[in-house]
């Protein structure tokens, strides 16, 4: 229980936001650095795994990742200017593009997904197994509850 009153307010360390912040940021942070030694950025591996074995489109794509189809289009751009995706013409529409791996996309997906693995160790190797489980829970929980856009990317 807080003994917080008006004149004297609860601290940045009394809330589990604080900390969850400061995790997310420096997890997140450290990712983004490890995908960029490979030239990708964490919204390109986000795509590109939402790619993989799937035929989907950049709009379905967006949707998934709560941006805008516009900040998608510039996504597909780079990856497929680094010959990562390719647009092919969706059957039964002339307008419409499905996004596909190239065959490299595909080989470097699994060194992109072994980064992931290698960060997530970094800073969660230290939890036994049962309280990762519990944190995981408890996260997707609040996600759930919450209704927050969860992108699988497992």
């Amino acid at each position: 229980v807080s003994m917080e009153t008006k004149d004297n307010p609860s601290g940045l360390e009394a809330h589990l936001g604080y900390w969850l912040r400061l995790v997310s940021n420096s997890v997140s942070s450290a990712f983004a650095e490890k995908l960029g030694a490979q030239g990708v950025s964490v919204a390109e591996w986000v795509a590109m795994r939402l790619i993989h074995g799937a035929d989907v489109s950049a709009s379905a794509i967006a949707d998934e990742m709560g941006m805008t189809r516009g900040a998608i289009s510039k996504i597909v751009d780079r990856l497929a200017a680094r010959g990562l995706v390719e647009r092919s013409p969706q059957p039964g529409d002339g307008r419409a593009r499905i996004l596909k791996l190239t065959a490299k996309g595909a080989r470097l997906l699994p060194v992109l997904a072994a980064l992931a693995d290698a960060n997530d160790a970094e800073f969660f190797h230290g939890l036994p197994k049962a309280d990762r489980t519990a944190l995981m829970r408890i996260l997707k929980d609040i996600a759930t509850r919450k209704r927050l856009k969860t992108i699988p990317v497992d």
